[in-house]
């Protein structure tokens, strides 16, 4: 049976690698979630039907080759991300940092689940409760739920994808087939329109931190055409069905807010699918962020803080973020998360295919079933890297932003290591100021 908190810090042996389903099913979930429906309701309420088939298949052609790479890289280690980050290229503190990044996006989509949970609450109650009082309500619940060990969201677990799943059909039944669900009626006010470039920066920035998290799940995976099928099969459910369904929807019904799209379709089932669903969603985010956050300052400074404090001290900036008005900035946080967390993975399929500094030695004991008896502490070509494709991402107008940010790190930590970057701001820092 696969668990994701086992061989937190070893290799995970042959015989516990696990059958294709095994690993294809949980992997998959990571795209079966409404924010993967969001955004197809975005790109086709603000793309023509051509464009934005076009940013799916091309952003799923970046976001596939980059996950099964390094999904491929951590069935071949039996290793998770974030050990994976040590011996390519970042070493023990640069590995922390991705942890904080990992942990900070992850909480961005805390903040959108609960603000959908709060629409969902505030619409079934019709109006009786505020969106601010609700997104406070709920934010904090399930962080109190979540910080201090409550296992009741395990039985919404076991349903919530099914029922999930179940509203995506019963909505594309309703608007699609059955022709039921009217438009609503539009102010006249005129729609902000994407680029496909716009549109592939957002593709990516959706699914990117599930790339981030294959090694995790591959690491059980028992070869590279598994890795590869569990790859295939999450595009397919996730970008295909979920975001194609979501285009045709949203320019069916001429609108990509999804709360409109699900109370014109289903009205408060709907509602009650998309608070069930935000639960299941949500438990994971803010118990991965304060995870991530816990064991970052543990590498990197020995002290082992308090997960609960942890997790109440992010459940509370969470639930700000919902109050705030995060929701209304979904398009700006996917492109974010498209120019800044490409980088990070292109430097390391960089280092181990390519530049293979650090990571011959994760090869190299590979056979013993073990790990190298040495890393580097901080990789700063890695890092410096990483910091130039997210500001080419970011400040470069031309091209697509996510591919940009991608190319610059791949060729930028090429560059840097050949100079020794690392080498001279390890001197730099023992060097002591006069």
């Amino acid at each position: 049976m696969m668990k994701i908190d086992d061989f937190p810090l070893s290799r995970v042996p042959a015989t516990s690698r696990v059958s294709l389903l095994s690993v294809a099913i949980v992997h998959m979930g990571m795209l079966t979630a409404l924010d993967q429906f969001m955004l197809g309701a975005v790109l086709g309420d603000s793309m023509p039907l051509g464009d934005a088939f076009t940013a799916i298949i091309l952003g799923s052609l970046i976001f596939g080759l980059i996950t099964f790479g390094f999904g491929y890289i951590g069935m071949k280690e039996g290793l998770s991300g974030s050990l994976l980050g040590r011996w390519c290229g970042f070493g023990k503190s640069g590995s922390a940092l991705i942890g904080v990044v990992v942990a900070i996006s992850l909480l961005g989509w805390f903040g959108i689940q609960n603000s959908l949970f709060a629409r969902s609450l505030s619409a079934a109650t019709e109006g009786k409760l505020s969106f601010s009082l609700a997104a406070t309500l709920s934010g904090l619940t399930l962080t109190l739920i979540v910080a201090f060990g409550f296992r009741a969201l395990r039985f919404t677990a076991r349903f919530a994808v099914p029922v999930f799943i179940a509203l995506i059909a019963w909505i594309s039944w309703h608007t699609l087939i059955s022709d039921h669900a009217s438009p609503p009626v539009m102010s006249g006010q005129s729609k902000e329109m994407l680029s496909i470039n716009a549109g592939i920066t957002l593709v990516v920035g959706g699914a990117i931190l599930a790339s981030l998290m294959t090694p995790d799940l591959t690491r059980y995976s028992k070869n590279g055409r598994h890795v590869l099928m569990i790859t295939l099969a999450t595009i397919i459910l996730g970008e295909f069905i979920i975001n194609g369904l979501a285009i045709f929807i949203a320019r069916k019904l001429n609108t990509g807010d999804i709360m409109s799209i699900i109370t014109l379709s289903t009205g408060s089932l709907g509602l009650l699918a998309v608070i069930c669903s935000t639960l299941r969603v949500n438990d994971l985010n803010l118990y991965s962020s304060a995870l991530g956050i816990v064991n970052a300052v543990e590498s990197t400074t020995g002290k082992k803080l308090s997960y609960s404090a942890v997790t109440l001290g992010l459940g509370v900036l969470g639930t700000g973020l919902s109050v705030w008005g995060i929701l209304d900035h979904f398009v700006d946080f996917l492109n974010l998360l498209g120019v800044v967390v490409p980088p990070v993975l292109g430097v390391m399929l960089t280092e181990y295919f390519v530049v293979k500094k650090y990571s011959v030695a994760l090869k190299t004991s590979r056979a013993d079933g073990t790990l190298p008896d040495k890393t580097v502490t901080t990789g700063w070509a890695a890092i410096l890297a990483s910091l130039a494709g997210s500001y080419v991402g970011l400040s470069v107008q031309w091209g697509a932003p996510t591919l940009n940010s991608f190319l610059v790190a791949c060729i930028s930590y090429i560059l840097f290591e050949s100079l020794k970057v690392s080498e001279w701001c390890g001197r730099l820092r023992r060097t002591p100021v006069r």
